[in-house]
């Protein structure tokens, strides 16, 4: 199995960000967390809950038009049964955005009933929304305020600062830079960030990592590999073999006939990003056992 380096990823002006993040906390009064529905444990910050407090949560499944969608019901089911609600949506296509406003109003629905009691009807609503770089806040914010507000670009930590957006009539959202943690205890986590996008290429061994991502690949969804790359019968090949297979069938060929492996992994993880091997979850709730 393909050893990746240690991966540690920590802009300082994330440091910034999480100390904005609870100074904001008093303005809000819930938090709507986006992540990765294709790694939903990997993308998730785990210092979050105690960041946030006893702010009522709600989790944003995005990105799910290209996880495996029983992996992703599996999920909604295992939130459900902790007493969280989440949400499937993709920020792209617009998939699940029209019950992101409902799901809060009920979220926050006993705030809005002692309101009502005070004669306080029509309040504004504020919600911050967090999340790891990439995952999608600001394409988020943008679906719901049917404009583009807020910058995005395909980078990792593009926005810098907190921003407020209004996305409806009574509610607003908080905009956040994206927060990862200082180090990744576990480095499955960091390479399945690095199979998404979230952490920066240059980072990272292209090759190897693509290796790493063929090895999770295998178990499960080896017929899409088949059917994206012309591979044939793969049984007892290794990773790396199996990559240099996908740049032959590609013509990714260097100097003497070799094959251009580099090229090969970029066009791999290039092609995993943008969900044209298929819909492809690498996490089930079962990698929350023990946890």
């Amino acid at each position: 199995m393909a050893q990746m380096q240690n991966i540690q990823w920590f802009p300082g002006h994330m440091t910034k960000t999480k100390r904005q993040m609870k100074e904001s906390l008093r303005l809000i009064d819930a938090v709507a967390e986006l992540v990765d529905a294709r790694v939903p444990y990997s993308s998730r910050n785990p210092d979050l809950p105690e960041m946030v407090g006893d702010k009522p949560r709600l989790i944003l499944l995005n990105k799910c038009d290209m996880a495996d969608p029983s992996v992703t019901a599996e999920w909604i089911k295992y939130y459900a049964s902790s007493g969280i609600t989440a949400l499937p949506v993709d920020c792209r296509t617009g998939t699940g955005i029209s019950a992101f406003t409902p799901a809060v109003r009920g979220l926050i629905g006993d705030k809005l009933a002692r309101l009502r009691e005070k004669g306080m009807v029509g309040a504004t609503l504020r919600v911050m929304v967090v999340g790891i770089p990439n995952c999608g806040k600001s394409s988020f914010i943008n679906r719901l305020s049917r404009g583009s507000k807020a910058k995005v670009e395909d980078r990792p930590g593009v926005t810098r600062g907190n921003q407020w957006f209004t996305v409806a009539k009574g509610l607003e959202l908080l905009d956040t830079p994206g927060v990862l943690w200082p180090k990744f205890d576990d480095q499955t986590v960091g390479e399945k960030l690095a199979f998404t996008g979230a952490i920066r290429d240059n980072v990272l061994d292209i090759e190897t990592l693509a290796v790493r991502l063929i090895e999770y690949l295998t178990p499960v969804y080896t017929s899409l590999l088949d059917t994206r790359y012309k591979l044939g019968d793969t049984d007892g090949l290794e990773a790396y073999e199996v990559l240099e297979l996908i740049g032959r069938r590609r013509g990714m060929l260097a100097g003497g006939g070799a094959v251009d492996t580099e090229r090969a992994a970029a066009t791999l993880l290039d092609e995993f990003r943008g969900a044209k091997l298929g819909r492809i979850s690498l996490e089930t709730p079962d990698i929350m056992k023990g946890v």
